[in-house]
């Protein structure tokens, strides 16, 4: 029996390699390919990483929330020409108690200021070259001209429609960026 053994032995081992290489040609393809590389997405071609079309609810969601977030900007740009309004008359006021302007006085016009210019960008100005009639000669007039167009911007900016692009905003704007310019220069007088 011992040499029956050793006979099927031999055989057992040839079966043994021929079934091992015959399971490694027939999962060898299937380790190459888990072992590629995918392109980087810029050598992809674009019409295979397009995402799919929105439906008709979610272009509806996206155009409701665009909205909504231009309410919100507008809302806010009139909230700005309200504190404008504010600022103005509490430098007018200012103006008429003391000759000299205040610290106080200084840090609400660079609020004003960047409130100004803060609503001017908004509406899609830039600086530009203003030419005021009448130039205020001294800082209680200067102050009562910046509350004068505060108000004005102020009124302007809350008439005005979000989906509208008002030049008379700007240019308001403009003008009362113009008067800030001379009431700084009146501080600077001794």
């Amino acid at each position: 029996m011992s040499s029956q053994c050793m006979l099927s032995e031999p055989g057992m081992k040839n079966t043994l390699t021929i079934a091992t290489l015959l399971c490694g040609l027939l999962f060898l393809p299937a380790l190459a390919a888990g072992q590629t590389v995918s392109p980087a997405p810029s050598q992809m071609d674009p019409t295979a990483t397009r995402e799919r079309p929105m439906t008709e609810m979610e272009a509806e969601m996206k155009a409701k929330q665009a909205i909504k977030y231009a309410e919100k900007g507008h809302q806010e740009n009139v909230e700005r020409a309200k504190e404008i309004a504010d600022i103005g008359k509490d430098l007018k006021s200012a103006a008429n108690d003391t000759p000299l302007l205040s610290r106080e006085s200084q840090k609400k016009i660079e609020r004003l200021e960047k409130l100004t210019r803060k609503i001017r960008g908004e509406a899609g100005g830039d600086d530009q070259e203003v030419e005021l009639p009448n130039r205020p000669s001294d800082l209680p007039t200067a102050m009562g001209r910046i509350a004068e167009a505060s108000e004005k911007l102020a009124k302007d900016v809350q008439n005005t429609p979000r989906q509208v692009v008002s030049a008379s905003v700007i240019e308001n704007a403009n003008v009362l960026l113009e008067l800030i310019k001379i009431v700084r220069t009146f501080s600077r007088q001794p």
